[in-house]
């Protein structure tokens, strides 16, 4: 890996827009707004600009609103979550229901519907259906509110004298978070600012009353640093920005006098820049570092530059899963050691490959740096993916220790996060597949889609992508300027993919700048009905991890392409899983079945399956009886993973008994792998 992540990447001390400029073009606004910051490479589109018109994304978003949205809704009015907004208003009689922070779960919601409303994908019936919902819920979010501007259901009533007390448990600060989010993307879909001034008045409320000068405060929930920057984007405000580099300064730790487990356990409470590794809640210290990337695209302060390199260093190098997620210590949720992803009892939270997608799309707008942007494909296409049945009604994972014993998904429990933070995700994802450049255009990620927008200078710009993308490397784009012109589109060449042919107009081209792992530059005079052809090799690999990671050592995972495979004990017959090794040496085949769990490619692989069950054998026997055990030749089928778990409980696997494993341990290593490796599941 090089030294520096960055390319290019200038140091302004600020942009300084104005309010008038923030708030005069909510049609120009993304998932995030970047027009003003002069250290971005890249403008993100609005989720408006583009449609997705078909593959494996359409069928995602699809269910999330025929599906997910609806049945979310439904179980946040029967948990009370609803109610809690017109109980705090006094309208109706009872008690809260649920937690501290189940008010964020609503605003989620919203923050989906409202993607899904500005989205061309969303038809006019649907359209019309979540602005009724999204209606009803702000007028009772208005009137809960506080004149004061403060509002939290929690402390509502006879709980109001604990407002803002407990500030690193309370969970105001995650609520507030997510109610900015939401008004702003509502404001960013319709132009409407309801949603938007209702939060607006609560942030208002909370950096007059605390910062340095006023009364101390931390966030106990690192994504309020986030929503801050964002504000200060859309409305041009300073002081949230300001206040945004108070929390990110470690905020008042002193004055609160905090325990240095608590600071270490939310990572929040120390200045950003003091950091070199993460620890503590997973979700919450990413949260903090793309909180941190948009306070340093906004500053250009590079004491935040060398911490985001150390930290995105120490996450892709030493701590992510193949999944893209985070190897978490048994069934809690925070950092392990460095290299440690245990067996049996571990996840990787699809939040947290949720705030690795954010983080790494923040990355890759600041630099144009196409390594950022393969990570964001891992854990979108396999940890983020993977948290949404098949079907749109099961949501998220249990975290079990042991596969099979339930679910892996479930209609809804009280989460802070999964179930409604994976909706709108979903519903952002056009605005994740292109980009504005200063002189052109930047492809992203690829799928069927539509893009109608216009370059840097106004310039309108159609492109029409269309493939079979992940189960095909084949991708074509025809570009439809409103006249010839002269421009740069630049398509990403993941560093999964060993070569990458170009063609325009049939026509193959090549450059000294076309490099694995980075964008391909493709400058010329475009004319309206020039077609692009990129073709990815999309080949089966076996994949192994460092050595110094003991509790994968001995093990192979499958990928093809952007995609991990998994294989389910229903595929493979009376063979039980932990049973059974592969041959990473060996090669395997393809087969896209298009009546299997909605049409996916299924590997077949050459393993091995023990002549009798290793459960028999003695927990202790001397190494060279290894030699004499029994073992049969067998194909094993293996899935994508984000498609596991769609059809019964069952045990699951990533991580296989290699056969050409070494016959020892690496120095340092401190146990071999567990022959039932549950790393890569929740």
């Amino acid at each position: 890996m090089k030294q520096s992540l960055w390319v290019l990447v200038l140091f302004a001390a600020g942009t300084g827009f104005s309010a008038q400029a923030a708030t005069s073009n909510w049609k120009d606004q993304g998932v995030i707004f970047l027009e003003h910051t002069l250290n971005a490479r890249m403008q993100p589109v609005p989720v408006s600009a583009v449609r997705i018109t078909g593959g494996l994304w359409a069928a995602r978003r699809r269910v999330t609103v025929d599906h997910a949205l609806p049945i979310l809704l439904e179980f946040l009015q029967e948990h009370g979550a609803i109610d809690n907004f017109i109980k705090a208003a006094a309208t109706k009689p009872g008690a809260h229901r649920g937690r501290p922070g189940s008010d964020a779960g609503v605003y989620m919601w919203m923050g989906a519907a409202a993607w899904a409303i500005g989205s061309p994908d969303t038809s006019a019936a649907d359209k019309q259906k979540l602005q009724a919902s999204m209606n009803l819920l702000i007028a009772d979010i208005a009137a809960a509110q506080d004149a004061s501007g403060y509002l939290d259901t929690y402390f509502a009533g006879d709980r109001a004298h604990l407002r803002f007390t407990d500030p690193l448990h309370s969970r105001e600060d995650y609520c507030l978070a997510h109610l900015l989010q939401a008004g702003i993307a509502y404001y960013r879909a319709t132009g409407r600012r309801n949603l938007l001034d209702i939060g607006i008045k609560f942030a208002d409320d909370l950096v007059l009353n605390f910062g340095p000068a006023s009364q101390p405060y931390v966030t106990g929930y690192p994504v309020l640093e986030m929503a801050l920057v964002e504000l200060y984007r859309t409305t041009g405000e300073t002081k949230y920005l300001d206040f945004a580099r108070y929390l990110l300064g470690g905020g008042g730790r002193d004055r609160l006098h905090l325990k240095d487990a608590d600071v270490r356990a939310t990572f929040s409470g120390r200045p950003f820049p003091s950091r070199t590794e993460f620890e503590g809640n997973v979700l919450r210290a990413l949260n903090a570092a793309a909180g941190a990337t948009d306070y340093f695209a906004e500053s250009g302060d590079p004491a935040y530059k060398r911490t985001i390199d150390l930290l995105w260093t120490d996450l892709t190098t030493r701590r992510m899963t193949i999944t893209g997620g985070v190897g978490t210590r048994g069934n809690s949720d925070t950092f392990e050691s460095p290299y440690e992803f245990p067996t049996g009892g571990a996840f990787a939270d699809p939040c947290a490959s949720m705030a690795n997608v954010l983080w790494s799309f923040r990355l890759l707008a600041l630099t144009g740096d196409a390594r950022f942007g393969d990570v964001l494909e891992r854990a979108l296409y396999n940890g983020v993916n993977a948290g949404m049945s098949l079907s749109g009604d099961l949501l998220c994972y249990r975290p079990s220790t042991a596969a099979g014993e339930e679910k892996m998904r479930n209609a809804f429990f009280e989460s802070d996060c999964c179930p409604p933070d994976i909706t709108s995700l979903l519903e952002a994802l056009p605005g994740y597949f292109y980009s504005i450049g200063r002189d052109g255009l930047y492809v992203n990620l690829y799928n069927n889609s539509e893009l109608d927008w216009h370059l840097d200078d106004g310039a309108p710009l159609k492109v029409v992508q269309t493939t079979d993308y992940p189960w095909s490397g084949e991708i074509k784009l025809a570009v439809y300027p409103a006249k010839a012109s002269q421009f740069t589109i630049r398509l990403r060449w993941p560093s999964w993919a060993s070569t990458a042919d170009v063609l325009i107009n049939g026509n193959s081209v090549s450059g000294d700048d076309f490099k694995r792992g980075e964008y391909i530059p493709l400058n010329r005079m475009w004319a309206p009905g020039d077609v692009i052809t990129l073709n990815l090799p999309v080949q089966t690999v076996a994949t192994r991890a460092n050595p110094l990671a003991a509790g994968l050592y001995g093990r192979v995972a499958w990928e093809r392409g952007p995609l991990v495979y998994a294989y389910e004990q229903i595929d493979q017959g009376s063979n039980p899983l932990p049973d059974i090794f592969l041959k990473p040496t060996a090669t395997g085949t393809a087969d896209f079945r298009k009546e299997m769990l909605g049409g996916i490619t299924v590997l077949k692989v050459p393993g091995f399956v023990a002549a009798k069950p290793l459960v028999g054998d003695p927990l202790y026997e001397p190494w060279v009886a290894r030699e004499d055990r029994g073992r049969k030749p067998i194909n094993v089928t293996l899935i994508p993973y984000f498609a596991v778990g769609n059809r019964e409980p069952d045990a699951i696997d990533v991580w296989a008994p290699a056969t050409s494993a070494p016959e020892t341990l690496p120095i340092g290593a401190t146990e071999p792998a567990s022959v039932r490796q549950l790393g890569e599941r929740r």
